[in-house]
Formats: C-alpha cells, structure tokens, sequence
C-alpha cells in the first residue's frame, strides 16, 4: 500500500483534523465544567470520570446534557467581564466623581468662558440624569 499517494494524504489529513476538532470540543467541556459554579462537587467528579475514560462519548453526552447552559454561562461571564471592564475604564478615566463635583467643573468652565450656558444646562442634565 503507497501511504504517499494523494488521497491517502487527504485522508490522513481529515482524520487529523477530525481529531483536532474533537479535542477541542473535550477541552471546552472540560473548561465549562471547573467554571460552573453552580455544579456541586460529586457532579463535577462524575462528569469528569466520564470525559477521562470515555472522553468522545462522554463530550457528546456533556454537549447533549448541559449545552444549552454552556452558552448561557459564556454569556454571563462576557458580560460580568465586560462591566468590570467599563467600571475600570470609568475609574482610570475618573469620571466616577459625584454629580456635585461634574456640576462645579461645569460651572468653573463656565465661568472662565470656556463653555456657553446651554452647554453648562446641558452637563448640569448630564451629571444629575
């Protein structure tokens, strides 16, 4: 058998990917398992007893079992990320002041000039919204 010829090459290489993908999708239901918070540990042990002795099975049964909340729980930590993202933004740019503090640094700018009293009405609505 020549293991050179052109679809042997092709097989070989959708074999490789086939296992590749199917690595992938082990190590994601391995990581959204230690991430839930929510599973108790006895759950997580069972489940991991089946993905290590009967990974590609025990992967199919996980997607089937609990695939639905895998997503919700990727999208709720985005999200949890996400804001803690912008609260770091709003902190780093100090735009966390009072309304109090805005309201005087918008009256200062319109004392020196620098702003109009339509712009100051409309960042005294600003920091009091």
């Amino acid at each position: 058998m020549d293991t050179n010829s052109f679809w042997d090459v092709l097989l070989w290489s959708f074999w490789f990917f086939i296992w590749i993908a199917a690595l992938m999708v082990w190590f994601r239901c391995l990581m959204d398992l230690f991430s839930d918070r929510e599973l108790s540990g006895w759950a997580k042990a069972g489940w991991v007893i089946l993905l290590i002795f009967v990974p590609w099975l025990g992967a199919l049964i996980y997607l089937i079992a609990r695939g639905r909340s895998m997503t919700d729980r990727q999208m709720k930590a985005i999200a949890q990320q996400q804001a803690a993202q912008q609260e770091y933004i709003k902190q780093a740019a100090g735009t966390t002041s009072s309304p109090s503090a805005q309201i005087a640094d918008a009256k200062a700018l319109l004392d020196s000039g620098a702003i109009d009293q339509t712009e100051f009405d409309s960042l005294k609505a600003k920091a009091l919204a």
